[in-house]
This record gives C-alpha cells, structure tokens and sequence, in this order.
C-alpha cells in the first residue's frame, strides 16, 4: 500500500480514490435491490472442458469462506453464486480479490485494483481497465471475486482477456460473466468475475479487460 504523504490542500482523483468512491454507492444498491433469480443462465462455450480437482485448485468451501470474509455482510448470495459458478467452470486454480468502479452510457470504461491468490504460485496485486461496447448505461462501484481457471503462472495474467459472448448473467444478486484469454497450448485462461455493486449498470456489452503490473489510467 502507498504511505506516502498526502497533499490535503489538492486532493488529486487516484484510482484508489475513485474504486473507494465508487464500492460504497454499489454496495449500497446491492443491500436494496435484494435477490435476483439467474438470468440467461448458459453452460461454458463449446471446447471448454470444466477444470478437474488437483492440489493447487481450491474448493467451494475455500472460495466461499474467502468471499464472506472479503463481502462481509453482502454475502447473503454469495454461497449460491459461486456453487452456480462451479457447476458450469469446475475449481479454478486462483482467484481475485479486489474493488473496481464502472460506468458507461453505450461505451464505457472499468478500472480495477485487486490481489492474485494462488496455491503454489504466489500472490501479487494485479490492475485491470478496458472499454466495453453496446446497449449499456449507469454506473456501478463494485467489490468483485475473480475465479481463474487454467492459470499456469501468475505473470500470464498481464495480457487481454474477452468477454466471452451471452456468459453473463445475475444469481442472487450477483453479477457473473466470463472471459477468456491466452493460455498454454489450445487451453485458453478463462476469468469468471462474480461482483457485488450492480448499482444502476444494466444492459449487455462485448469488451476486454487488459490486466497489469503496474497502476494506469490508458484502457486500451
């Protein structure tokens, strides 16, 4: 975390700032839209084959004890999302915990701040930004779990990663989508991000979301 010292006399809009701002009016349409049913629930895309047990893939019970900790009192759902997440990808072999804000008006940006857990890899903090295309309007400050799947090391995640077309849907008030990126051999990496703040964001889109090292405003 920065410990430097902050100019109070010009505050300047930081993008811990802005996912600061964002997560609370999010979270505080999560706690008053209540549950949601599963909407345009559809299995993963043909030639993705669910990923199988092993040692460095986590279980429903590890995912969702991390979640409740990290959701805290919006986690009323979270067990359901995620069971629902597993039945269609399988255990993932890593997950992100982290905080994003979004908005758009038929074309839109998302930035996100987080840390890469894995089993046997490590963990470091990752940022991720991109625009979205399509009918799409409102904004939304969101607390979000990224499950990995077919992760063979963490330095593969600084690349684009595509929303994976008519994955995304609402269970239990959660927002789920999936997108897919490169991976080794014909296996591609595939993100499930699970998010709380589904604010005032409606709408279906097509985008990417480019992860880094290092903190930028540039989505593209």
């Amino acid at each position: 975390m920065d410990s430097s010292p902050r100019d109070t006399k010009q505050p300047q809009l930081t993008r811990r700032r802005m996912l600061a701002l964002s997560a609370g009016s999010g979270l505080a349409a999560l706690l008053s839209a209540g549950p949601h049913g599963a909407l345009a629930q559809q299995p993963p895309p043909p030639g993705f084959e669910p990923a199988p047990a092993s040692g460095d893939t986590f279980n429903v019970e590890e995912i969702v004890d991390s979640g409740h900790r990290f959701f805290g009192s919006t986690s009323r759902g979270l067990a359901l999302a995620v069971q629902n997440v597993f039945e269609r990808w399988g255990k993932p072999n890593g997950y992100i915990l982290g905080q994003e804000a979004a908005g758009a008006f038929f074309g839109g940006l998302r930035y996100g701040e987080g840390r890469v857990y894995t089993r046997n890899m490590g963990e470091r903090v990752v940022f991720w930004q991109g625009p979205s295309l399509g009918f799409d309007f409102g904004g939304a400050g969101n607390r979000t779990m990224i499950l990995i799947y077919h992760l063979p090391n963490v330095e593969i995640m600084f690349q684009r990663f595509a929303g994976i077309d008519g994955s995304a849907y609402l269970v239990a008030g959660f927002a789920v989508s999936a997108l897919a990126g490169r991976g080794e051999g014909t296996r591609d990496v595939v993100l499930v991000p699970i998010r709380t703040g589904v604010g005032l964001k409606l709408g279906v889109n097509i985008g990417y979301l480019k992860f880094t090292p290092q903190s930028t405003w540039n989505p593209f």
